[in-house]
């Protein structure tokens, strides 16, 4: 089973996974970073996807909502795709959500191209609203899902 490892304000898990890979330990120092602009205010926060006792990806809630508007990011390590568990971490994500702010509008953003990332949000029920341009990544697809019907 998947679980999700809050990353605490000092960049660290807040349960020992043992020794994290290199890229893992990038990701938990640019969070802390993060934190320092954004603030860290569970359960808008970034998370350690720990699968059998190993680190296997990332993701996050980009930082805490905004205007009834919160954005999701994934990220699989390399070794690990293609066994569904960028899924089963957008999942969860949008699962928190929905439990923290029912009425939240959940978003995410991908490259303009078909992939695994926009399949996934597919299967989970986002829709393609549109594009925007993003600081870093120039054009990307933005997806989302509304609020949980009542």
């Amino acid at each position: 089973m998947l679980r999700l490892l809050p990353i605490l304000p000092s960049g660290l898990p807040c349960d020992d996974v043992g020794p994290l890979p290199e890229i893992a330990q990038s990701v938990c120092s640019t969070t802390a970073v993060m934190y320092e602009v954004s603030g860290f205010a569970p359960p808008w926060v970034a998370y350690l996807a720990v699968l059998d006792g190993i680190v296997v990806g990332t993701c996050a809630f980009k930082t805490p909502p905004v205007d009834g508007r919160v954005e999701i990011a994934y990220f699989t390590f390399r070794e690990y795709e293609g066994k569904g568990i960028a899924t089963e971490m957008a999942r969860e994500l949008v699962r928190m959500a929905r439990e923290a702010a029912p009425d939240i509008i959940i978003a995410a953003q991908t490259l303009p191209q078909p992939g695994a990332s926009p399949a996934i949000l597919h299967k989970l029920g986002f829709v393609l609203v549109g594009t925007v341009e993003h600081p870093d990544d120039g054009e990307v697809w933005e997806w989302q899902i509304a609020a949980a019907p009542e």
